[in-house]
């Protein structure tokens, strides 16, 4: 993998990452590909309606269905769902986290029962990799101790001590396996100032013959804590994370959220907020969030929004919209998750425009400006 900074402003970046399949321009916004497909679209939707570079995919529920082994029998995650650029996989460390009374956690890794058939399972460090290797993903997490937020400074300790733990582990295995892929640590520490500081600075010095990991990213957050405690963590973090190597803000989240984490030096992001919020009639513009199924949208002929130039508000109504959620139309699902991931993917690029230009704080202002109260 190649990352290059183009230009900062402040704390926003703006940065380039080459990986096999893609060139990737950052901030970057990666829809959610859980099973190896986001919910109603296709690679094609992905590729020549939307341009994505970069997609994620989720660990643990490839491993379980149709497994792992099986995706790398049928040519890797790439040619499997015939999406050519870049996939990131997580660790299955958030699925474990929320299976709950499901799993048990100690230093060797995660035993868990399926939420499929309630088999019995287990996830070391080494083994989230080789799973990771079978699907063959350009980006690939460490396995990570995630904790719920607020949680006792004892059982945050524990968790930024696993963590660094398992991602020693994962590049000492990464490492003499040879592979080429890309590895990414997990840092973690709650909003407590000290143990995100120790937690970056551990994984920043495992090194293997060499070898450090490919990127750094901030795990642990929209779990609980208020919005302020999260950016405040990303400043605390940010520090200490290198300024040569990508930085990745894990599950988060809403515009306003990604936005304020671009200016405190975040590249990459997922969530899947644009199409849960798509599929439940929720829909993101330049103005704040439209509720489609509202019945004054009946007879309304504008677009989603006038400002928006994606597939979807170049082609249907809100009226029709409307029709097709209330009617339960599964062409809605599409249409909507069309419109919110432009949004987001828009929302990523105007931002770098507005970095390269030097004028993200303006950029910033306006982005709130418009937005509804």
């Amino acid at each position: 993998m190649e990352f290059r900074i183009d230009a900062t402003d402040n704390n926003a970046r703006a940065a380039t990452i080459k990986t096999t399949h893609s060139e990737i321009k950052t901030p970057v916004f990666m829809p959610v590909g859980t099973v190896g497909a986001v919910k109603s679209l296709d690679a094609l939707d992905l590729t020549q309606i939307l341009d994505t570079r970069i997609i994620l995919g989720n660990t643990y529920h490839l491993y379980l269905r149709p497994g792992d082994k099986t995706v790398a029998k049928l040519g890797g995650i790439h040619k499997f769902t015939s999406y050519k650029r870049s996939f990131l996989t997580d660790s299955g460390g958030f699925q474990a986290f929320s299976l709950g009374d499901s799993v048990k956690i100690d230093d060797e890794g995660i035993w868990f029962k399926s939420h499929i058939d309630g088999s019995k399972h287990f996830f070391s460090p080494e083994k989230v990799i080789d799973i990771q290797y079978n699907l063959n993903s350009d980006i690939m997490m460490v396995l990570d101790d995630l904790i719920s937020l607020p949680n006792t400074k004892e059982r945050i300790k524990l968790s930024v001590e696993r963590t660094a733990l398992w991602a020693k582990r994962s590049l000492i295995h990464h490492i003499k396996k040879g592979k080429k892929n890309n590895l990414f640590a997990i840092v973690q520490g709650g909003v407590d100032k000290e143990f995100r500081k120790i937690s970056a600075k551990s994984l920043i010095g495992i090194e293997y013959e060499g070898w450090t990991f490919d990127g750094f990213a901030i795990g642990g957050l929209s779990v609980g804590e208020e919005n302020c405690e999260m950016y405040e963590t990303i400043e605390i973090t940010e520090p200490f994370l290198p300024k040569d190597k990508p930085r990745y803000l894990m599950g988060v989240g809403t515009p306003e959220d990604i936005i304020e984490a671009i200016e405190r030096g975040i590249d990459m992001f997922d969530c899947v907020m644009p199409t849960r919020n798509a599929r439940n009639g929720y829909l993101f513009t330049s103005f704040g969030t439209l509720r489609i199924k509202n019945a004054k949208y009946k007879l309304d002929e504008r677009a989603i929004d006038e400002k928006c130039d994606c597939y979807t508000c170049r082609n249907f109504s809100r009226a029709y919209l409307n029709h097709l959620y209330k009617a339960k139309e599964l062409t809605y699902f599409r249409l909507a998750s069309l419109h919110n991931l432009y949004y987001y993917l828009n929302l990523v690029k105007e931002a770098r425009e507005a970095i390269l230009k030097g004028k993200f704080q303006e950029f910033k202002k306006e982005f709130y400006s418009l937005r509804v109260q």
